[in-house]
């Protein structure tokens, strides 16, 4: 069964993705699950506390985020999948936790703004895929910039939720990307976050399927040192078919 729901969670996600005016009106998932690790965060990751207790509460945070997230997916695909067609139903809502169509858009416009509309239009739409400043970026670091995001998000966002989905459906898949969004969120080696983003930043490193982050590397080090190369073509190139924290903020982590 859970292969045929991947099936049709991509099949939908590539058709139809997740539709601007549903974002507009009621967010995503993602963004659901990023409202609430911030909530705590913010009530728990206190600067007075030491090293030992922010990490305590850290872990805390990450099993508490993973509980509700596993059980609600759990609850609503049992619920869905008594009712006549309710694989569709479950397809739908597995479909936004894959991010292929969103990626594949993002890097799209970062590539037609550079083709078409020049250096700030690509930086502006650099701007919505990358966590950093856009404004010092030329024409090549634009192109490595989006390039760099497509290689990290399309492993987070694409391979590794259909991974968990093939092996355990809609919680798995959405169970994962509690996981993937704790740790973009909060698994940082930053003095804030060290201590209590530690659970999150290991966790998401268990749960990445074998070879992931190793592919997401090569292919890193593929597009930077070749960017120069196809100028501007770069996201065309590495981007055939169409996303810290813009991840969580767009859903597509």
């Amino acid at each position: 069964m859970a292969v045929v729901l991947t099936a049709l969670a991509v099949m939908i996600e590539i058709i139809a993705g997740y539709p601007d005016w549903l974002l507009r009106s009621i967010g995503h998932p993602v963004i659901w699950m990023g409202r609430f690790i911030s909530t705590l965060e913010r009530r728990w990751n206190e600067g007075s506390a030491g090293p030992g207790r922010r990490q305590i509460l850290g872990v805390i945070t990450v099993l508490l985020v993973v509980a509700i997230v596993a059980a609600a997916a759990l609850v609503i695909e049992r619920a869905l999948l008594i009712l006549p067609f309710g694989m569709i139903g479950v397809g739908i809502l597995a479909s936004t936790l894959i991010a292929q169509r969103s990626l594949y858009q993002h890097v799209a416009r970062v590539a037609d703004a550079l083709e078409n509309e020049g250096i700030s239009s690509a930086r502006k739409a650099a701007s919505q895929l990358v966590g950093r400043d856009t404004e010092p970026l030329d024409e090549a670091g634009v192109a490595r910039a989006a390039i760099e995001s497509l290689a990290e998000n399309f492993s987070d966002g694409v391979v590794a939720p259909v991974f968990w989905m093939i092996i355990a459906g809609l919680p798995g898949a959405a169970t994962y990307k509690a996981i993937s969004t704790a740790d973009s969120m909060i698994g940082h080696p930053s003095p804030r976050y060290q201590a209590f983003g530690w659970a999150a930043a290991r966790l998401d490193d268990l749960v990445k399927p074998a070879g992931i982050a190793r592919r997401g590397s090569a292919y890193h080090r593929c597009c930077g040192r070749n960017t120069r190369r196809f100028g501007t073509r770069g996201v065309v190139h590495y981007a055939p078919g169409r996303s810290s924290s813009p991840v969580a903020e767009r859903g597509l982590s």
